[in-house]
């Protein structure tokens, strides 16, 4: 990952590799942040996320490769400085606040020497909406304020990097996504560069100026959450990041055919399998052709015919699956608030091309 710009990068992964036996699980990673920019490592678990977020830490040591800070070598070609010495904070799954000490005493733990400690203590514990909690131990906060604690105490020393590991994960929902926003703003505004490593693409999307999408030990994909959820690399980064349908297809004449019509396929190899990928939110669902008569725009192209087999509440929207006349596919659609055919009833269905992936097998 890299930005158009000449300034010195304050955290740089550079061709990391780290190997466990025959095994590597980490494989010619490389990775750059700045200051104030939030980026994801975002992937299913075992894909190699913790073991890159511990490298950067230097709790581990990649096999091959190079870590900078701020365009400093802290790790590679026989140097190796341990994690106190790189300037960076640490936040994990587990707070791992000190019980016996107070909500203070955890915060300014890291600068016991700084002749400022309490002006800084105070200053973060305001930042994170416990100034009156000072005085408190850590089993007299929830979990959602013992993760604001600490988060204010990998800040203190004002590290150039933060390093996080799942740090929400052991929230409830309706929680999270308060101190997750709570977190941001206030990663933002010590403009400090962070990286973090989650599972949830929802997470990533709301968190990340940059994600960076690992499978198998390597990027596959990176970049702005917009651009990478809506230019998805392959299949499965596009349903990583939501239910996905698939068609299949083989190219004949630049054209694949769909219960859709003929779908553009150019570039292309006559004979060449191909998955067309659909999100359920880009089906329309329709009682008749909806008017569109013999001549479909090329947005909707040809209207297919389904019946429905299923149709699901899910709260703020329906989920409609359908058995559809072409070939015996299969999709589901999604649909806003509350629409529930019943089993049998057929409908038309469109599809939005210009929001559709084509993906050589």
């Amino acid at each position: 990952m890299t930005q158009d710009t000449n300034e010195t990068a304050t955290l740089e992964l550079r061709d990391i590799s780290r190997r466990f036996g025959s095994r590597n699980v980490v494989d010619g990673l490389s990775l750059r942040l700045h200051a104030g920019q939030v980026t994801c490592l975002l992937g299913p678990s075992g894909c190699g996320k913790s073991t890159t977020l511990r490298i950067a830490a230097g709790v581990d040591q990649q096999t091959t490769g190079h870590v900078l800070i701020n365009g400093e070598l802290v790790s590679g070609d026989g140097q190796h400085l341990p994690p106190e010495s790189r300037g960076i904070g640490l936040m994990f799954q587990d707070f791992a606040l000190f019980p016996h000490l107070t909500v203070a005493k955890n915060v300014g733990f890291g600068i016991a020497r700084d002749p400022n400690r309490d002006v800084r203590v105070r200053e973060l514990l305001g930042k994170v909406g416990l100034e009156d909690f000072g005085d408190k131990f850590p089993h007299q906060l929830s979990g959602g304020e013992q993760q604001r604690v600490a988060l204010a105490r990998a800040l203190a020393p004002r590290p150039a990097v933060m390093l996080m590991d799942e740090p929400f994960s052991g929230l409830d929902n309706r929680l999270r996504d308060t101190v997750r926003d709570a977190t941001l703003e206030l990663l933002k505004s010590e403009g400090t560069a962070v990286l973090m490593v989650t599972h949830e693409p929802e997470e990533a999307m709301r968190m990340a100026d940059q994600i960076a999408l690992m499978r198998d030990g390597r990027i596959v994909q990176s970049g702005a959450p917009y651009n990478i959820y809506n230019s998805p690399v392959d299949r499965r980064a596009a349903a990583f990041f939501s239910d996905i349908n698939v068609i299949n297809g083989q190219v004949h004449g630049a054209l694949t055919r769909t219960p859709f019509g003929d779908f553009l396929t150019p570039g292309i190899a006559d004979g060449k399998d191909v998955e067309i990928v659909i999100r359920p939110q880009h089906l329309r669902i329709d009682f008749d052709r909806g008017g569109r008569g013999p001549n479909p725009t090329v947005e909707e192209g040809t209207p297919a015919r389904g019946v429905v087999e299923r149709a699901r509440f899910l709260g703020h929207q329906s989920l409609v699956e359908f058995a559809m006349d072409y070939d015996n596919v299969r999709l589901h659609a999604v649909v806003p608030g509350v629409f529930l055919p019943n089993a049998g009833t057929p409908l038309w269905l469109s599809v939005r091309r210009d929001r559709c992936f084509v993906f050589v097998q």
